[in-house]
């Protein structure tokens, strides 16, 4: 029986490779993983498939922002899953939510037909959902296998409480999975604090750009952004929480 599980978020295939060696247990592959993350390019996803022998669970998200799609932003995310699934990937991740905060339960049930037979998480749109507590067992309804969830707040620390709520309601129908902020000082206190035994983490550190020639006043995107920083999975982080779960679950 599985006593839990660790899930790296990745965007490189640098990172993926950094995740593997801390011992992570499954991959999140997404790109821009700044912003949230959005669907992955099929040549990442073939070289992280390359390098790295975990199951990978990808990303489907056509863009930044929220979660209400048009109906061609849907058919891309469909067309995505069938391509994936085609490609060998483990698991979609995957979410949608009508204008009133309730799961669109008509694109999800569409997008769970496509999996055929892969795993299906359900991610952060879940943590700006109406009612959470609702939503969970719409989730079960459907077929979904995993909720990815801050509580409902930026950091998975101050989610606590409702996380909580979470796992007690789940009673193991489906697996709640603890995401954003989590690094092994944060499952310490999440553990014995909400029960969850599964973790989603990118375990990132910065590192600098090799460019010595660095064009001032000319942004590619996000001002804010510092494009000369390069976000990167590391192995220690990664390991570091690894064994802080191997601890618990003796």
């Amino acid at each position: 029986m599985r006593r839990f599980t660790l899930e790296a978020c990745v965007d490189s295939v640098e990172s993926a490779i950094a995740a593997k060696k801390g011992g992570a247990d499954r991959l999140e592959l997404c790109s821009n993983l700044i912003i949230g993350g959005t669907t992955p390019s099929l040549g990442l996803f073939r070289n992280v498939k390359k390098h790295c022998d975990l199951p990978i669970h990808v990303l489907i998200r056509p863009r930044y922002g929220d979660f209400h799609y048009t109906d061609e932003e849907q058919q891309v995310m469909l067309e995505d899953i069938e391509t994936f699934r085609k490609e060998g990937a483990a698991g979609v991740v995957i979410g949608a939510l009508n204008p009133d905060g309730s799961l669109n339960e008509g694109f999800m049930k569409k997008a769970i037909e496509n999996t055929k037979g892969m795993l299906i998480t359900l991610h952060r749109a879940f943590d700006v959902c109406a009612d959470p507590h609702a939503a969970l067992e719409t989730a079960i309804d459907l077929g979904v296998d995993i909720i990815l969830t801050s509580g409902q707040k930026n950091h998975c620390l101050e989610g606590m409480e409702l996380i909580a709520d979470l796992v007690q309601q789940a009673t193991g129908r489906i697996e709640v999975m603890v995401g954003s902020g989590v690094s092994a000082s944060a499952i310490k206190k999440l553990y014995p604090a909400t029960k969850a035994t599964s973790y989603h983490m990118s375990g990132k550190s910065v590192k600098p750009s090799a460019m010595f020639f660095r064009k001032d006043g000319v942004s590619m995107g996000v001002a804010s952004l510092d494009e000369y920083s390069i976000w990167q999975t590391t192995e220690g982080n990664i390991r570091a929480a690894k064994e802080v779960l191997e601890e618990y679950a003796k």
